[in-house]
């Protein structure tokens, strides 16, 4: 449990404490006095049911010799009458034999102190714990919230991370090679002129290894790193984040030669609004703002390099930018399929394996980063183990990508007879075609085995190598292979299903592609609308501006319709030309499930 919870604790205990022995005094006073006026009392001592009378300075207290009826009280309280001549009072209580008796009352002073001091304590104990909730592990010193939230990693860690972890990314590790040789040697630079860049800011899509690389060259330079997150130096207190920058680049100068390393450096570089008094957020605003007074109020002799991580450099403001500031931006774009098997390689160490094709599993991986290749290796593990395996095989990677890639398995998902050879006729399409037109990527696998994220069967194909470009004849076979399990569905049964949607749905946008961004259609070689939104490293197209007539939206539309239907024709030809081996395919789907690539290529040359 931590500091702040225990404080909390406490504090919840004293207050309980505190509450359950007010409410009890309460209940007691109520239970054992009842409050009457002054003519009451006379009736009572009268009907003689008074035993003792105490009188004092305000009050009279009368003990009763039983308990009244109601409410079961043991004494009446009443208020002694001021200028009120109580001798006749005296006089009666003696004639009734009642003990008379009264002292001077001394008030306590511990009441009105402990009253006065426990809000002090609970406030106390509250600020301790807002402090050791707010002040990022700074304990209970509330007045901490200013400081520096940095994680330090020093040079004498025993297992520093160094170019050798990081793979995958090598354009990118050649860049930072200067800033760790001038962190190495700056007299070096120093001798001639030179000045290494202030700031180093990676740029790349999220998982990519661009805080792996930042720590990386930490460790090539063997000097302390600083690292933080953009949103922690963001609070709800104004000030607090200037207040932080100040601070890390204090402990920076002092430490120096170091990194300072700033992970999602848009939470807090974000472009300043410009106009209205409620346009911005005041706090992001000093905290930015101090930021870049840092950056240019240090002298890089000093040997300290800003590092800085985002995924969204579109949004940073371009006083960031400027040279002076990030001086060197650093792209660490996705791998490709080399770059992928080493990543695997590096992953894969601590595994024991047998009879593993990396390579293979890079071809398989296309788009995938660092991070989704390390849980690529570490599923494999974990299907090594759930299968009670000893060494990890090719046969778990194969599982851990369709995890990843497909979902889990739906072994015990059952589909009606029916279903399941249209889910193995629309399959054997996919594949015959995509066997049958030229360029099309090779088939690995083809399976009828239902996953969870709804698909009741797939096609899998290995691409050889990385495209960068496609041909429109390559596209127009895409197109093809999309349509070619709809087509079969459409020969085999005469009706189609539901189960094309999806590849309707990929069919249809990259037919629009091909006519509005790829010129390949007979409305020439120019483009239609405008994307809106962030395209940058691969993003997402957030809304598409229109630039074109309504006739020509017609023509687009025409245009499309005719490229999926002469990709509809040509499937179409294929499987009814290929008749008998698309039937050869699906009946061995039925009974196996599951044709990898050798498998399904020896049934097409045997029929």
């Amino acid at each position: 449990m931590t500091r702040a919870a225990w404080i909390r604790l406490v504090l919840f205990l004293v207050a309980l404490g505190v509450t359950g022995f007010l409410w009890s005094r309460a209940l007691k006073s109520k239970t054992e006095s009842k409050t009457v006026s002054y003519s009451e009392l006379l009736i009572a001592i009268d009907k003689d049911t008074v035993s003792e009378v105490l009188v004092e300075s305000e009050r009279l207290v009368a003990k009763l010799k039983a308990p009244t009826a109601e409410g079961n009280a043991q004494s009446l309280v009443a208020s002694r009458l001021p200028n009120v001549d109580e001798r006749e009072l005296v006089t009666r209580l003696l004639a009734k034999g009642i003990s008379l008796s009264g002292h001077i009352e001394q008030n306590s002073l511990w009441p009105a102190v402990l009253s006065s001091i426990f809000p002090l304590v609970m406030l106390f104990f509250l600020f301790r714990a807002m402090g050791g909730m707010m002040g990022g592990g700074q304990g209970a010193r509330p007045m901490s919230f200013g400081k520096s939230q940095a994680k330090i990693f020093d040079r004498s860690a025993d297992n520093p991370t160094t170019f050798e972890d990081v793979a995958g990314v090598e354009e990118s590790k050649n860049e930072l090679i200067e800033v760790v040789n001038y962190l190495k040697d700056p007299e070096k630079y120093r001798a001639v002129g030179a000045r290494v860049p202030k700031g180093v800011l990676l740029v790349g899509p999220p998982g990519t290894g661009k805080t792996l690389l930042a720590r990386a060259v930490a460790g090539e330079s063997k000097v302390p790193f600083f690292s933080m997150s953009g949103s922690e130096f963001v609070e709800m207190f104004v000030g607090v984040g200037a207040s932080r920058v100040r601070d890390l680049f204090t402990q920076a100068k002092e430490r120096a030669p170091c990194i300072v390393f700033i992970d999602e450096l848009d939470a807090v570089g974000k472009t300043r609004a410009g106009g209205g008094v409620f346009a911005a957020n005041e706090e992001r605003e000093q905290t930015l703002n101090q930021l870049l007074v840092e950056m240019d109020g240090f002298d890089a002799s000093v040997g300290i390099v800003i590092m800085a991580a985002t995924n969204r450099p579109e949004v940073l403001d371009k006083a960031l930018l400027r040279a002076g500031r990030f001086d060197r931006q650093v792209l660490v774009d996705r791998p490709d399929v080399r770059g992928r098997e080493a990543i695997l390689r590096v992953h894969a160490k601590r595994l024991t394996m047998s009879g593993v094709d990396l390579k293979q599993v890079a071809q398989r991986t296309p788009g995938m980063v660092g991070a989704d290749l390390a849980n690529v290796v570490n599923e494999a593990a974990l299907a090594c183990a759930r299968r009670d395996g000893k060494t990890v095989e090719q046969r778990d990677f194969e599982e851990a990508v369709d995890r990843i890639q497909l979902g889990l398995r739906k072994d015990g998902r059952v589909m009606n007879e029916q279903e399941r050879r249209r889910v193995a006729w629309h399959e054997s399409g996919h594949a015959l075609v995509a066997l049958s037109v030229k360029h099309a990527d090779p088939v690995h696998r083809v399976t009828i085995i239902p996953r969870s994220i709804g698909a009741l069967g797939a096609t899998l194909q290995l691409p050889t190598e990385d495209r960068y470009l496609m041909t429109e004849e390559e596209l127009k076979d895409a197109l093809v292979v999309l349509l070619g399990g709809r087509t079969a569905e459409e020969i085999v049964f005469t009706d189609v299903s539901t189960g094309a949607s999806n590849d309707l749905e990929r069919a249809s946008e990259l037919a629009r592609q091909m006519v509005c961004r790829f010129g390949m259609s007979a409305l020439g070689a120019q483009t239609f609308g405008r994307p809106g939104g962030s395209q940058y490293l691969g993003g997402a197209v957030s809304f598409e501006e229109r630039n074109f007539s309504e006739a020509t939206a017609q023509a687009i539309d025409e245009q499309v319709h005719r490229l999926i239907e002469d990709a509809h024709q040509t499937a179409k030809t294929v499987l009814n030309q290929r008749r008998a081996v698309l039937d050869v395919i699906a009946n061995a789907l039925l009974e196996k499930e599951t044709l990898e690539r050798g498998a399904l290529e020896a049934l097409v040359r045997g029929s």
